[in-house]
């Protein structure tokens, strides 16, 4: 009953703190620009672009994007984003140096292959990308060609993210996701023919008709083509707010138990298959850099979920795209519209963000650290935030609960989730979250 409760618990996933709830248009287009000149010139930055357009709608979706059967939208998005990358480069110093870069959606590659080199060149002439760049983009593998593949290698992108949710056609059917294993099978040979070598994959548990067994069919099928990585996330049915999930047939949807027996299976088959858990719903090769990176300390956690990625800014291009820079975070225009007006205007299209207090500095450290590493030394992290952890401690009321509960073990100020209650950890990092409990009382 408890685990239940502990699994279930609608948080967020804290890939950011203080989470986008929090955002306000006190922080706007001034602040932006004022945060963007203030940038060490020499410290290296990650870049996310934004391409909101897909051709068709799976129904379990709750991204923003705009479905477009023809190119001329895309092309005139593009004309935008160019414009943004222009107006971002300007306010900050010059050359800024790019370790990543990751383009997300959406379906980026829906752009032609001639648009995306045209669009990889011109970040090249406005930022400093590194020889060594790690250059990662999303791919939908029904739609994905020999010609976007060559596109891909010529641009110098080494990671590439696909969709796979799950090989069961019924349960592809019920989603408007029909995927063959042999349509993404083609899409990771070609990917691999042409020097990316670094594939990951999505997968879902808990979508309409899925059983345990399709889940564990699933997970060997996508075994057998050898990501790096694998994403594993538990679908949330938010029809009132997520319009699309309408049409998914709430009686085939499977409850809390069989939920949890779905993302048991799937783990223990990635497990028994050679991947190694990585925070709270990934999993990786032992020598993918997330692994690496778990294992030397240096995983992180931003908006993009876990990264091995260390860089202190990120610079979200597109709409809705949020970014970090050192005062705190920003995010664009939600609505493409809006978003192409404010850069057709000649402004950053920055509509809302959060200014980091020295507080919210030593609970997003510990929290992080908790999504990272099940684990957080929070009077050392208070130390080096100047704070004191006993302040901390004392405000993370739902700790002893969690205790009691042998979700937690806490020493001296050390919080460790134990690691058969991997799947609880955001119930964790919830009670060092002040919004919420600020809420709460």
């Amino acid at each position: 009953m408890q685990t239940t409760k502990h699994r279930e618990a609608r948080l967020p996933w804290y890939t950011i703190y203080p989470t986008v709830a929090e955002f306000s248009g006190a922080v706007g287009a001034d602040a932006y620009e004022e945060w963007l000149r203030n940038l060490p010139a020499n410290d290296p930055a990650s870049l996310y672009l934004h391409v909101p357009f897909c051709r068709s709608k799976c129904w379990y979706c709750g991204f923003p994007t705009t479905i477009t059967r023809h190119d001329a939208p895309i092309v005139n998005y593009l004309a935008a984003l160019r414009d943004e990358i222009r107006l971002v480069s300007e306010h900050a110093p010059q050359a800024l140096p790019v370790s990543d870069v990751h383009f997300g959606g959406g379906t980026p590659t829906l752009m032609g292959p001639v648009e995306f080199l045209a669009l990889t060149e011109f970040l090249r002439r406005h930022f400093a990308l590194a020889e060594t760049a790690t250059i990662a983009v999303e791919i939908d593998p029904r739609r994905f060609t020999a010609d976007m593949a060559e596109a891909l290698q010529a641009a110098g992108v080494n990671r590439a993210s696909l969709g796979v949710q799950s090989f069961d056609p019924i349960v592809q059917n019920a989603i408007n996701r029909v995927q063959s294993e042999a349509q993404t099978a083609a899409a990771v040979e070609m990917l691999r023919r042409h020097g990316v070598t670094s594939i990951n994959f999505d997968l879902i548990f808990g979508l309409p008709h899925q059983t345990v067994q399709s889940c564990v069919e699933t997970t060997r099928a996508a075994v057998a083509m050898r990501p790096n990585r694998l994403a594993v996330f538990g679908y949330s049915h938010i029809p009132s707010f997520i319009k699309n999930q309408r049409l998914i047939e709430e009686a085939s949807l499977p409850g809390s138990a069989a939920r949890a027996e779905q993302d048991a299976a799937i783990a223990v088959t990635l497990i028994a298959a050679g991947y190694r858990e990585i925070g709270l719903d990934h999993f990786a090769l032992p020598d993918d850099d997330l692994a690496l990176a778990q294992k030397t300390g240096r995983l992180r956690r931003n908006s993009l979920g876990y990264s091995a990625d260390t860089c202190k800014t990120l610079i979200g291009f597109g709409a809705s795209a949020i970014g970090r820079v050192g005062e705190g975070y920003v995010q664009n225009e939600v609505t493409r519209d809006s978003y192409c007006r404010h850069i057709a205007a000649g402004r950053l299209a920055t509509s809302k963000g959060y200014r980091l207090t020295d507080e919210d500095r030593a609970r997003a450290a510990i929290i992080e650290r908790l999504m990272c590493d099940l684990e957080a030394d929070v009077p050392a992290i208070c130390a080096a935030h100047g704070s004191d952890p006993i302040h901390f401690l004392d405000s993370a009321e739902r700790l002893a609960m969690l205790a009691k509960d042998g979700i937690v073990d806490i020493e001296k100020g050390f919080v460790r989730v134990r690691r058969q209650h991997r799947f609880a950890m955001r119930v964790v990092a919830a009670a060092f979250d002040a919004f919420l409990d600020r809420v709460a009382r």
